[in-house]
């Protein structure tokens, strides 16, 4: 198999950083107001398993802000059915994320019990976790974006947190089972009833650059959370990073994880998504996509693997399929859990790629790789998109043209930064 000339190239993205992320977050929470808590008050301050830049300097400035008004925060794992939906594997969840109690200094109460807080206008229950429900305030921090299942007003943020996060297990999968049917606008009407019910002090949103750094950190009312969090959804979606080659042939992926997108490579980067709620094929418009290897941090969650065409052995092998399958089962989405076809090297794989593309000789071959869709700064890219290239100013090639090579296994050299 003959395989095309590959250069290390990389682009210019969104720059927005508010550098010092601890004093973003304390002029963020200095303006909000407390006027509806008491001294002594508990608060349930939401936190989900996404590796959110800066998450837990931001969580733990929170806390500090919460304790120094003369409340009592404590943290509750909103991650719907992540981390197996057990209360230790959500505490790992956070582990990972650096939110510990002695490193935020607050309790974690985790649990999978839910209490009904009311229903939908179609029947549905509207699950909340226990340890939320029982506080006598809640406060929500997320990261807003774009989702990867569906577009609308309100995409992955505040909104879906205080829902599907604090749902658990359960209350996530009633929300998916009823968007099949009534669209996933369900989760505004959910949270409108939720703050009917509940004392829900404030939203932290945040909102991340192209190069994943913090570009703004918001408190949001209740009574602007819908208005804001759309505004801000826009915001972010106009610094979203993106693949800027379209068509390709292949796109090689190095890891994907729960920590980088909730169904493991975001499919606003990738362009492509199925399931049951509706499929979507746009740029960069892959006709293969390989999937190297699962990453740490997603401790045996492979979901969003289906997504992919091609992937190697060492990541069905560091599957943990009872993650996987409750998180797809929960998402209603069984076929993010389906494995690809799979070889034991990364050659075997990008050959299976190479076979199934068409009558595509290697020099024209329009392949790209990166490691992971939060990082698409760095890449390598076949020599067939160098025209490509000189058209777009963002764009630097750092290395010279060399033969796609692999090591003594078989296996591509890891990505350098």
């Amino acid at each position: 198999m003959n395989y095309p000339e590959m250069a290390f190239i990389t682009q210019r993205l969104h720059d927005h950083s508010v550098g010092d992320v601890s004093s973003a977050a304390r002029t963020a929470l200095d303006g909000v107001s407390l006027q509806r808590s008491k001294a002594g008050d508990t608060v349930a301050v939401a936190v989900g398993s996404r590796g959110i830049s800066g998450i837990s300097t931001i969580v733990r400035e929170t806390v500090r802000f919460l304790k120094g008004s003369g409340l009592a925060p404590f943290i509750v794992p909103a991650m719907g059915s992540h981390g197996g939906n057990t209360p230790g594997g959500q505490v790992a969840t956070l582990g990972r994320l650096g939110i510990t109690e002695s490193a935020i200094g607050a309790p974690i109460k985790a649990s999978p019990d839910v209490v009904k807080t009311g229903r939908l206008k179609t029947g549905s229950p509207i699950l909340l976790d226990a340890n939320a429900a029982g506080a006598d305030h809640v406060v929500v921090i997320n990261r807003i974006k774009p989702h990867t299942k569906f577009r609308g007003p309100l995409g992955s943020g505040l909104t879906k947190m205080l829902t599907i996060g604090l749902g658990k297990g359960q209350g996530a999968g009633v929300y998916h089972r009823a968007a099949v049917q009534h669209s996933f606008g369900i989760l505004q009407e959910a949270a409108e009833v939720i703050f009917s019910n509940l004392s829900v002090l404030f939203g932290l949103a945040v909102l991340e650059d192209g190069y994943q750094h913090v570009a703004k950190i918001v408190a949001v009312k209740p009574n602007m959370w819908f208005r804001e969090e759309s505004v801000l959804l826009e915001e972010a979606r106009s610094m979203m990073p993106a693949i800027p080659f379209d068509p390709i042939d292949i796109l090689v992926i190095d890891q994907i994880g729960k920590e980088i997108s909730g169904i493991g490579m975001d499919s606003n980067i990738t362009g492509r998504h199925r399931d049951i709620v509706g499929d979507f094929v746009t740029a960069p418009h892959a006709k293969r996509i390989f999937v190297r290897d699962l990453s740490p941090a997603s401790d045996g969650n492979g979901n969003g693997i289906g997504l992919a065409d091609v992937t190697t052995k060492r990541l069905v092998d560091a599957l943990d399929l009872e993650k996987t399958y409750a998180n797809a089962i929960t998402a209603i989405s069984p076929e993010k859990a389906a494995l690809p076809i799979h070889f034991p090297t990364d050659r075997q794989c990008l050959n299976a790629c190479l076979k199934t593309i068409g009558m595509v000789p290697p020099e024209k071959v329009r392949l790209v790789r990166v490691k992971n869709t939060l990082a698409v700064e760095h890449l390598w890219v076949s020599k067939a998109l160098e025209s490509d290239i000189h058209a777009d100013s963002n764009i630097r090639v750092v290395s010279p043209w060399e033969t796609l090579a692999f090591d003594e296994e078989g296996n591509l050299p890891e990505m350098k930064e």
